[in-house]
């Protein structure tokens, strides 16, 4: 199985120097912009049939106006795996993928990324995906850090059911309360995990900046998967060369 340390000597390596966590965790998620644009999300169907031809071959035009789009009744004809979905509120919606990283705490290492369609779930359960993946591989996960996005029942409920302490964010609104309270926020492993989880965000800005991943360069989940491996293996060897000469 191919995952963010997809070389064993790699492993033993960081194992070895000291430079990884086996207890403690982070997850967090992004969207990847598809290589695909919005005039191919057509109605489900229209792929593979026979239209008249464009006005531009090149740059057709397409009217969306008055049109409800959504991904139960369209699907892009360029890459069909890919979603609409939107970064926020004030952001036009585009065509994503889900990116989603499993980091250990003590320096940064990515121990496991993903790759999915932009699901409404993709987070919590791609998330639970990398706890079992590398707990086939020996590592066993104590705690996991996250942000309030993973302050779900289900999610929560399933780490639990895994030997797995949530220190996910809490996210309190006048509707519901948060799915964790203080039996876990008392400690102060809470707090440490906490403040560890915002070194995700190195991750996803190296993977970004450096590692080209701000926009796919490929069609569908399992290509783009291939690529994230790739990436989170390269930005693992380039972090660890930093920190073996002060471990050493």
């Amino acid at each position: 199985m191919w995952h963010a340390f997809s070389s064993m000597v790699l492993w033993r390596q960081a194992k070895g120097a000291g430079l990884i966590s086996a207890e403690h965790f982070t997850v967090d998620g992004t969207l990847i912009e598809a290589w695909a644009s919005l005039k191919s999300f057509r109605p489900r169907g229209e792929r593979g049939k026979k239209q008249d031809p464009p006005d531009d071959p090149g740059n057709p035009t397409v009217n969306f106006h008055g049109e409800k789009r959504s991904n139960a009744t369209h699907e892009s004809t360029t890459d069909p795996e890919s979603k609409l979905a939107r970064k926020g509120n004030s952001v036009p919606a585009k065509l994503y993928f889900s990116a989603h990283v499993l980091m250990e705490n003590r320096n940064g290492l990515c121990a496991d990324i993903s790759v999915a369609a932009a699901t409404g779930e993709a987070e919590w359960v791609e998330a639970a995906s990398m706890i079992d993946r590398v707990a086939r591989n020996g590592i066993h996960p104590t705690t996991l850090g996250a942000d309030k996005g993973y302050d779900v029942q289900r999610f929560v409920d399933d780490l639990r059911d895994r030997g797995v302490t949530p220190h996910v964010a809490q996210q309190i609104t006048s509707h519901r309360g948060s799915r964790v309270d203080g039996r876990t926020t008392r400690h102060p492993g809470y707090a440490i995990s906490q403040r560890c989880r915002k070194k995700v965000e190195e991750i996803f800005g190296w993977a970004k900046t450096v590692g080209g991943w701000r926009k796919t360069r490929y069609r569908g989940v399992r290509r783009n998967r291939l690529w994230g491996y790739l990436t989170a293996a390269a930005y693992n060897l380039t972090r660890m060369a930093k920190l073996l000469p002060a471990a050493a």
